[in-house]
């Protein structure tokens, strides 16, 4: 048994189809799950007694107004009905090959955290859960027109109840609070278990509403460049790429080389940096022996 918990936005729009599909996929998996909805939401008292789920509309929130990440953790595994927890994106839709990873992965160990890949695809249309082939219809979708992201997608986190008894006040919605997830499990020596091969998470593609035009800039964000600081740096940002498992098949295997210093991370971010420090270091002497000369002469128009 599991519940599941998330923060929605507003049922507005195409955001309001989207996050209807996602619930609606939640509450159809076997065995049944609990569903909590925090926040208070334009929709979502109304969606919660719609679908009779738990709501808990009062949530803390920062200076910006940003859900909060750490006191809803708390919250939800204080008052969850299952032993076994997972947070998701409201945009996420669920099949039944995630209730049976989970059920996997809690067979081989007490204590996890289950990540995985997610699959984007352009949703438009609310999903009908009253036609008995509603899942081989949006799978077929999702694989025809979807796209897998890349490992840095977190989008849901399946763990016993108590493995974040500590997780700092990120800002949700903002970078690195995920990535500091999956980096916390493994700081534990708790197995982190990829399950990308055996479950169809399925992203329904939207916009931002309330963003700023372009989205947002990790580099410049105030609430992203807070996040990075809670989370301790770069050195505790891990992906998709750091789990200690993989599952596929129903099976689950151990990987090697799953760093645990996510050594990517650092040289990805300052590799750029270091080569415009040296060749802003090395300017004077570079013209000097002529070697800027020739560059500048070659890259000339004439």
């Amino acid at each position: 048994m599991l519940t599941i918990f998330t923060i929605p936005k507003a049922f507005e729009g195409h955001y309001g189809l989207i996050q209807r599909n996602a619930i609606g996929s939640w509450r159809e998996l076997n065995p049944k799950c609990e569903v909590i909805l925090f926040g208070d939401e334009p929709g979502t008292r109304e969606t919660a007694g719609r679908f009779q789920l738990r709501y808990e509309p009062e949530i803390p929130r920062n200076e910006f107004g940003t859900p909060l990440l750490a006191p809803i953790f708390a919250r939800a595994q204080q008052i969850a009905t299952y032993d076994r927890l997972c947070y998701v994106n409201c945009d996420i839709v669920l099949l039944h090959c995630f209730s049976e990873a989970v059920l996997n992965v809690a067979r081989a160990f007490p204590k996890f955290l289950i990540v995985g890949r997610r699959r984007n695809a352009p949703v438009t249309q609310p999903i009908d859960f009253q036609r008995p082939n509603w899942e081989a219809q949006i799978r077929g979708f999702a694989m025809h027109s979807g796209q897998q992201d890349p490992p840095y997608a977190v989008d849901y986190f399946v763990f016993p109840r108590g493995v974040y008894s500590d997780v700092p006040p990120f800002a949700i919605g903002r970078f690195y609070w995920d990535h500091w997830l999956v980096w916390k499990a493994r700081s534990m020596k708790v197995p982190v278990v990829d399950a990308s091969s055996g479950v169809l998470a399925i992203h329904q593609q939207h916009g931002f509403p309330g963003q700023p035009p372009g989205g947002r800039d990790q580099e410049t964000d105030p609430e992203a460049k807070r996040n990075r600081v809670l989370a301790g740096g770069l050195l505790h940002l891990y992906t998709i790429k750091h789990c200690t498992h993989g599952l596929a098949q129903g099976q689950i295997a151990k990987r090697r080389g799953a760093w645990h210093v996510p050594a990517t991370n650092v040289l990805a971010t300052y590799s750029n940096k270091l080569w415009y420090w040296l060749l802003s270091s090395t300017f004077q002497a570079r013209r000097t022996i002529g070697l800027y000369r020739r560059v500048a002469s070659t890259n000339s128009v004439e």
